[in-house]
């Protein structure tokens, strides 16, 4: 074999992955949005769950987009753990109308084709309305000039001919189980090691029409490929929430499930599948004549398409009545993890190497974001509470004290995580934004970078607050009088509202929200500031308090004022509607 033809044969498998890839990612340009709402409302119960899985994936062709986006919906609360299952049983059967499109490839040339498919997506991408459609043409194009080229690379090698090849797959043992454990394991690691099912599936379907690999030793490698690609899922997702790993864990599960009870009906089942598609699997080349058998063994590519499908379809169909057994199963395995909110510092919907589709990693993204915006109020609550604190005892004690210091001690902390989490944020919309993406994507970065930086603000301005009333506490001044704590307790009240607000913004739908009632919320802290301002001089004229703790008292004031700009920048962002001057 020339080192031009493997070159030849490694070009095809990447022209064939990068095609995959490609028309995925353009299908979900063209529907993501709606496959999200699609998804979100038809898993009322496990069938229609299974049958929205099974479309949604079929649609956009990446069952790992499917996954991602069932995994986001459990982690916003949409759905269950068990109606997830059931939506990646779907996505299981969805997959494989892949071997499909790949067997057809490998059965008809159809090179000539692709051409003329490439002229037309060059003219639609470069028409704004249509190039999604032309991003899509250029994929399929790809896949099946990659799936050509295999055919006629696979056919130059003259495999079935090749005595070598042939002596390798004779030394093992048609019969026995033991080969048929080796080639799975040998599908498995395959699929781990080029990380593409479609690859292996490619190779698997050369190898087979070309007489040189027997089918069940070729279907033990088509189900090895389905375990190989769950691997691949589930060391991903270690460094994923819990949720996502347990959805990762139950397709594993799927998987694993059906390839040990096919083990039991092993011959039986394929040569019904071989039956109805008309494949001799008694047929032999001595016997039959070259040509015949050469014939006799192009039909097994739709043989392996025809077993991949009825696999997880029967798969389906036996373990869909255990959905809430499984659940059980992967909550027992993969137990919630008992952090202290302070010391969790990993984000919570974003993890590195297991979103692959730049759409979907916004959705993931916007979750993240929520989430963000939550934590910030929570440290505002601890500073409401740090003022409580420095007030509640006038003889301030040891434990006193060792009280206040430990929650400003936390307020400092989530300081420090909402630095990291802009941060990492950030950096993973920019390399998001890397990729090819739509005109609304983009703009959604933009706004989602402008939350964060704003988010970030605000848990700036609660830790000055905590800084300022530590600062009085550690030096033992004398406490505001009781009409500033009632003052500062209101413009902290109205100023929590504003963040309450803002947060039914962030984790609802835009279109259902008033902007308007964060508009008047931070007009009334704007008037309240200036009241409280005109108030302080007078104050102070009248004796009633320090210049010094009046100072204090207008500081927390200014920041409350502050902190609400920063609340209407984020709900600006995320309205899509232009900044205010502050």
């Amino acid at each position: 074999m020339s080192i031009w033809i493997i070159f030849k044969l490694l070009g095809s498998l990447a022209l064939l992955m990068f095609g995959m890839k490609s028309m995925s990612e353009a299908l979900q340009k063209m529907a993501g949005p709606q496959l999200r709402h699609v998804l979100g409302a038809m898993t009322t119960n496990r069938f229609t769950g299974m049958l929205t899985g099974m479309l949604v994936t079929a649609s956009v062709q990446s069952s790992t987009a499917t996954t991602v986006m069932t995994v986001s919906f459990v982690n916003a609360g949409l759905l269950t753990l068990a109606q997830a299952i059931s939506v990646i049983m779907g996505a299981n059967i969805g997959t494989t109308l892949t071997a499909w499109i790949m067997s057809a490839g490998m059965s008809f040339d159809i090179t000539a084709a692709v051409y003329p498919a490439f002229f037309l997506g060059i003219i639609l991408i470069y028409q704004k309305r249509y190039r999604y459609i032309g991003d899509f043409l250029f994929g399929l194009s790809f896949l099946l000039l990659g799936l050509g080229t295999l055919r006629m690379t696979g056919t130059e090698m003259h495999l079935g001919e090749n005595q070598a090849l042939l002596n390798f797959f004779a030394s093992f043992d048609p019969t026995s189980f033991v080969t048929t454990i080796i080639f799975l394991l040998l599908g498995g690691i395959l699929t781990f090691c080029v990380q593409s099912s479609a690859a292996v599936m490619a190779i698997t379907m050369i190898l087979c029409s070309s007489g040189a690999l027997p089918i069940y030793q070729g279907i033990a490698l088509v189900m090895g490929e389905n375990i190989g690609t769950t691997v691949t899922s589930n060391l991903a997702a270690l460094s994923a929430n819990t949720q996502a790993r347990r959805a990762a864990l139950a397709h594993m599960f799927f998987n694993v499930f059906g390839v040990v009870w096919i083990l039991f009906v092993f011959r039986p089942f394929i040569d019904m599948v071989c039956g109805w598609v008309g494949y001799d699997v008694s047929m032999t080349k001595e016997a039959a004549g070259a040509a015949a058998f050469l014939a006799n063994s192009a039909k097994l590519t739709f043989v392996l398409a025809a077993f991949h499908t009825t696999f997880n379809v029967a798969n389906t169909l036996i373990l869909i009545w255990f959905i809430p057994q499984i659940e059980k199963f992967v909550c027992w395995v993969i137990k919630s993890k008992r952090v202290d909110e302070e010391e969790d510092f990993r984000l919570h919907f974003i993890t590195a190497g297991f979103m692959k589709t730049p759409e979907l990693s916004v959705l993931e993204a916007q979750k993240e974001i929520s989430s963000f915006s939550e934590r910030m109020q929570r440290m505002f609550g601890m500073v409401q509470e740090l003022l409580n604190l420095s007030s509640s005892i006038k003889n301030k004690d040891k434990n006193t004290e060792q009280e206040f210091n430990k929650l400003y001690t936390r307020i400092e902390k989530y300081e420090s995580i909402s630095d990291n989490m802009e941060l990492e944020i950030a950096q993973y919309l920019e390399s998001v934004s890397d990729a090819h993406l739509s005109d609304d994507t983009k703009a959604k970065i933009r706004a989602m970078l402008r939350e964060v930086s704003e988010l970030e603000s605000i848990g700036d301005s609660c830790f000055n607050m905590a800084r300022t009333i530590n600062r009085k506490f550690a030096a033992k001044q004398d406490h505001f009088i009781e009409k500033q704590y009632e003052h500062l307790h209101q413009m902290m009240g109205l100023t929590d509202q504003a963040l309450t607000q803002m947060n039914q913004l962030m984790g609802g739908r835009k279109e259902a929200y008033n902007v308007n009632r964060t508009f008047n919320i931070e007009n009334e802290i704007n008037n309240y500031r200036n009241q409280l301002k005109a108030q302080n001089i007078v104050d102070v004229n009248n004796h009633e308090y320090t210049y010094a703790e009046g100072t204090i008292y207008i500081d927390l004031v200014n920041e409350c004022e502050k902190l609400g700009d920063y609340v209407v920048n984020v709900v600006e962002a995320r309205m899509g509607t232009r900044q205010r001057e502050a």
